[in-house]
């Protein structure tokens, strides 16, 4: 397997490999530039010399070299040219002489931490020049030189010597530069422990899962040979196949079975060809399947349209689901209709790594107690993981193995004012905004959302946090349902940007529902302009306590800005106001108040739940109803409706002046024809 590409092999794309020579004066570096670039070894050389280009056939892969040349002189001007060009570099060529130990020393004292000062993050390639003026009588072999520099400093990919006099591994030094820049070992293979690195075998298991066609867990010699053809463009003789399978059989005899080779074997191969510094193998199969230096797909592969309005989500098509089902079933290997967290790793296991071990998708979606995922959880965290990075859902589909046309994988969603004109949304995914002040139950609602347990402690919530599951419909459909909780801290930043709520399907106003009788008279609920909503006239009402009061008064006055908002950008959404915490008992005044001021504003009277007893009044599907309904539950404040009234009254002047000058128009083209035909007649 693996026989040599044809021409490169396969070099990333890149159009040039810029590689700088550094060292101590007088190493040796002007000698092996130029005996490089014209195979002679100079008389005489220029202290620095200007930029070297060698040919684009100068090596196999066929990608043109620039080396340059730099001075070690210690002027300040000099010093800042050095950090310019190696912080432009490629690869880096240190040098140091055979024949001077002092220059040695000075690569670990020097020139290595000069490197990782101005973070430089190249490889480095190390080179003994003059290795004919050497003193034989305490000659140490290179390994025993370099292993304690190595050791130290593992961004040097190479170590040689050479002699430009002798011409002794000249090409080489420039060959293993361009090498570690086309085919670099750090990302596939960990010198330390000589083992692949975990990206890098996950990358060749979807490559070797790819090429199972038939899915026996082996690739057999009509599948290597398929597998040859495509990275190679060279078919594989009988006897070439048997020889693979031999070698590796003989090292690790799991590596082959009776179908053929087996993922181990594969691996294993792969590690052979990196010990023995054949990288450019392992790199061609790797870029003939898409991915790059980072051991990820290039995004090219990822066909999600760019230009979208703030208004429109994607969403996963009914071919994404459809494939994404029958995933669940193949890695749900017991059967009991859950992914365990094993299973999941599994099911992970040939892409970068799992999209949803951190925030927000960590713990997002609904699952058991020992972790296990059930198809309606699996599915809506694709969702989430959809409409907050679109990308990263369709890299990760392909990562799993969809094979299907990439760009069928997602649908743009229509625009939500083009929803708002047409009375209904067609949409599968909804996203809540849940807004409310501290200990107002904004938590507690997500976590019943997820099914979890009722908990009296409180934990304040410092970032956005998100909860998604499948919501039942009437009729049996299922519609997904994204939660997004705001801290209370958070509003203001969310509100300073012009389409924050674009992305809002519904928004939740949650208020803590306690009340404490006082037996005081109120003139207005809220400090705020809410006297438009509640009046002047003195209301009998069951007072809140402090935290109460500032629970309701918080609530609404998130909903005055948050519909504000939406008034002035165009952006504006169904709004709907939780009455949480039910399982305490209400004053009936207080619901008359709330109930008021949803009628003031054209939304729904508030909905009162209880986590602590499971009550939930069937809030999710009323927030769904409302996604579903845009037109409908949108707040007016009194701004809003000023300006609306306003807006009729200019409009029903112009509607005036029209109608009066079509009138006049018309009257003074029936006066021309009565004078056109009384000129006629005289």
């Amino acid at each position: 397997m693996a026989k040599d590409s044809s021409g490169a092999a396969n070099s990333g794309n890149r159009t040039g490999v810029r590689i700088v020579v550094a060292g101590d004066r007088g190493t040796g570096k002007s000698s092996l530039i130029v005996t490089a670039a014209a195979d002679n070894f100079p008389a005489n050389v220029p202290p620095v010399l200007p930029p070297t280009r060698l040919p684009d056939d100068f090596y196999p892969d066929r990608v043109p070299i620039t080396i340059i040349d730099t001075s070690s002189r210690k002027c300040l001007e000099n010093r800042s040219a050095l950090a310019d060009e190696l912080r432009r570099a490629d690869a880096v060529v240190l040098t140091y002489a055979c024949d001077q130990p002092a220059t040695l020393d000075r690569l670990s004292t020097f020139w290595l931490p000069e490197l990782r000062r101005l973070e430089v993050k190249v490889p480095v390639i190390v080179v003994g020049c003059k290795l004919d003026l050497r003193d034989e009588q305490h000659e140490m072999s290179l390994e025993q030189v370099m292993s304690p520099i190595m050791q130290q400093f593992r961004e040097i990919e190479t170590c040689i010597e050479c002699s430009a006099s002798t011409h002794i591994q000249i090409p080489e030094v420039f060959y293993y530069a361009q090498k570690a820049v086309l085919h670099p070992t750090g990302p596939l293979f960990d010198q330390e422990t000589q083992t692949l690195k975990p990206r890098c075998v996950r990358a060749l298991k979807r490559i070797f899962i790819l090429c199972d066609h038939d899915r026996d867990g082996a690739l057999s010699d009509a599948e290597l040979n398929d597998f040859q053809v495509r990275c190679f463009n060279a078919a594989l003789q009988p006897s070439e196949i048997s020889g693979v399978k031999r070698v590796v059989q003989e090292k690790l005899q799991e590596g082959v079975n009776e179908h053929g080779l087996t993922l181990t074997g594969f691996l294993f191969l792969h590690a052979l060809f990196i010990e023995k510094g054949r990288l450019e193998t392992t790199w061609t199969v790797l870029r003939k399947f898409g991915y790059n230096n980072d051991i990820k797909l290039v995004e090219d592969l990822f066909p999600v349209p760019i230009k979208r309005a703030p208004d429109q989500n994607m969403e996963l098509t009914t071919e994404a689901l459809e494939f994404l089902k029958g995933i669940f079933s193949l890695f749900d290997t017991d059967g009991d209709g859950l992914l365990h967290p094993d299973e999941l790793v599994d099911l992970f296991s040939t892409a970068p790594e799992s999209p949803w071990t951190e925030a927000p998708y960590k713990d997002a979606a609904e699952k058991t107690a020992l972790g296990g995922l059930s198809l309606d959880g699996f599915l809506s965290e694709w969702a989430l993981l959809t409409l907050l990075d679109p990308v990263s859902s369709l890299e990760n589909l392909i990562y799993i193995g969809y094979t299907g046309d990439h760009s069928s994988a997602l649908r743009v969603t229509r625009k939500r004012r083009l929803d708002r004109k047409r009375q209904q949304s067609d949409r599968n995914v909804f996203q809540c905004f849940v807004f409310g002040p501290k200990e107002a139950g904004k938590s507690g609602l997500l976590n019943a959302f997820l099914g979890r347990p009722f908990s009296d402690s409180y934990n304040p919530t410092m970032d956005d946090r998100y909860a998604v599951n499948v919501v039942d419909q009437p009729g049996g459909s299922k519609k997904s349902l994204v939660l997004r909780e705001i801290p209370e801290d958070g509003v203001r930043k969310l509100l300073s940007k012009r389409d924050s709520l674009a992305a809002c399907d519904t928004a939740l106003f949650v208020y803590d529902r306690k009340y404490v009788y006082m037996g005081c008279r109120l003139s207005t609920v809220v400090n705020l302009e809410l006297h438009f909503y509640l009046g002047s006239s003195k209301v009998d009402a069951l007072y809140f306590s402090s935290s109460d009061e500032s629970s309701w008064k918080r609530a609404t006055e998130l909903l005055v800005e948050v519909a504000s908002h939406g008034e002035n950008t165009g952006y504006g959404v169904p709004c709907l106001i939780v009455a949480a915490k039910d399982d305490l008992d209400p004053y009936p005044m207080a619901i008359h108040d709330a109930t008021r001021l949803t009628q003031d504003m054209g939304i729904e009277p508030p909905i009162p739940i209880s986590a602590k007893l499971g009550d939930f009044n069937t809030v999710f599907r009323r927030i769904i109803a409302a996604a579903e309904h845009p037109h409908l539950s949108i707040p007016e404040t009194e701004a809003g409706r000023s300006r609306r009234q306003y807006s009729r009254i200019i409009n029903r002047s112009l509607m005036v002046v029209s109608v009066g000058a079509a009138v006049t128009l018309v009257g003074l083209a029936a006066y021309r024809v009565y004078a056109a035909r009384k000129s006629a007649s005289s």
